[in-house]
């Protein structure tokens, strides 16, 4: 069969044991109807369906399609600073393989944490190129000297690419100027609005425990996104940055390593997600060929053992978990790692709900994605092996995924 299947016909799943995202429970033998891109049924035990497709799922463990809630498809290059001197149409040849092997991999959806822009997003939903569909941030909003400003000290201009590829920031201080912000990735099509709250790795000037914008100007992020009828997402590792994010409104905190019982409290209490990236920790710490700065790699060391205690305290205190993974360049291919990773703190029916259900919930797609229900998008992974049981199956999906569907197109099939 072709990569992927554009024909739209009616598909009817047979014999497929479907894991209900919300609940964490695979159920008996079932058929899946698909029409037009969208679940159309379920139906109790073996069906046939007229005019329809007839797939055998053996008796396997049928998913929704996998979603990571933290990405960058742009980030074609682990370095962010050469990454600025690439011109846009190189990151973007680029980016078609990275897409390409998400897709692969059974994600059939990502929010990009910044870099990808709407014309990316428009040529996956044009279909010429293969990959996730897109939830896009465009430019981290930054302040001077913030996790988004890639200037060393002593360097005055910014570089960035033309077309806003890349990684670097909309740098802006004060009300005014971060409301402009705001509202010019707004006009350029995000999705959702991505704010750096504290310090970052990969910058060079900011310490990894500060935090970044004051309280004023996060309370005017929030309200002009809430004005849009969307969410900001804030970059953030120590406690006090995480406090002040979510307490100013912000809904998502990604990474948030350095998290602790009274930060994870704040966030229970205001609603807020936690997205950690605990596999880009793991693909950094392992490689030694990065040409990251001294600075920075004391930096990594502070919050690369932590992901998994800060996991482990967001659990206890009940605080919502989506997946991410935040790989960037040959890192990529490391994205389904974060299943296997997580395994010492949740169970594999909670790894699987953060890339399903709680994912979806991330990016306000309840019924529509991450799960197999009558209306939502068409997006399943047929998996050999049961990832309930052990989520680790995922880990391999060039071996466990024998049938990837994107909104009812087939884009693997090896039943």
């Amino acid at each position: 069969m072709s990569f992927v299947d554009r024909t739209m016909k009616k598909i009817a799943i047979q014999r497929a044991r479907i894991f209900d995202s919300v609940s964490g429970v695979v159920g008996p033998e079932s058929t899946l109807v698909i029409d037009h891109g969208r679940i159309d049924g379920v139906l109790p035990g073996k069906h046939e369906v007229a005019d329809a497709d007839m797939v055998d799922a053996g008796g396997r463990v049928v998913t929704p399609g996998l979603i990571d809630c933290h990405v960058h498809v742009t980030a074609v290059d682990h370095d962010v600073f050469r990454l600025g001197f690439m011109p846009p149409s190189l990151i973007t040849a680029q980016a078609k393989g990275v897409l390409e092997g998400m897709l692969m991999r059974g994600f059939t959806t990502v929010r990009d944490a910044a870099g990808a822009d709407f014309g990316l997003r428009t040529a996956i939903e044009q279909g010429h190129f293969r990959g996730p569909r897109l939830f896009i941030a465009g430019h981290p909003i930054s302040q001077t000297g913030g996790h988004g400003d890639s200037r060393k000290s002593g360097q005055q201009e910014m570089i960035c690419t033309c077309a806003g590829l890349g990684l670097f920031g909309a740098i802006a201080d004060g009300d005014a100027a971060v409301r402009k912000a705001v509202r010019e990735q707004l006009r350029n099509g995000a999705n959702q609005i991505k704010v750096m709250a504290g310090g970052g790795v990969a910058s060079p000037t900011d310490p990894i425990d500060g935090t970044q914008f004051s309280v004023a100007e996060l309370a005017a992020i929030v309200e002009e996104v809430e004005a849009a009828n969307t969410y900001a997402m804030a970059h953030a590792y120590s406690p006090r940055a995480i406090t002040r994010a979510v307490q100013a409104g912000i809904r998502t905190i990604e990474h948030g390593n350095l998290l602790d019982a009274a930060s994870a409290r704040a966030m229970k209490s205001a609603g807020a997600f936690l997205v950690p990236t605990l596999a880009t920790y793991h693909a950094l710490g392992n490689d030694g060929n990065m040409g990251f700065s001294d600075a920075m790699m004391a930096k990594l060391e502070v919050v690369r053992d932590a992901g998994i205690n800060a996991l482990a305290i967001a659990k206890s205190e009940g605080v919502a978990i989506a997946f991410g993974t935040d790989l960037l360049g040959r890192h990529h291919p490391q994205q389904s790692i974060e299943f296997t990773i997580r395994a010492a703190v949740m169970s594999p029916v909670e790894i699987l709900q953060s890339a399903t259900s709680v994912a979806a919930r991330v990016l306000r797609q309840e019924g529509k994605l991450g799960v197999l229900t009558v209306g939502a998008l068409a997006d399943l992974l047929i998996v050999d092996g049961d990832p309930t049981r052990d989520a680790s199956v995922l880990a391999q999906p060039e071996k466990s995924l024998k049938f990837i569907m994107k909104a009812g197109e087939i884009v693997r099939n090896q039943l």
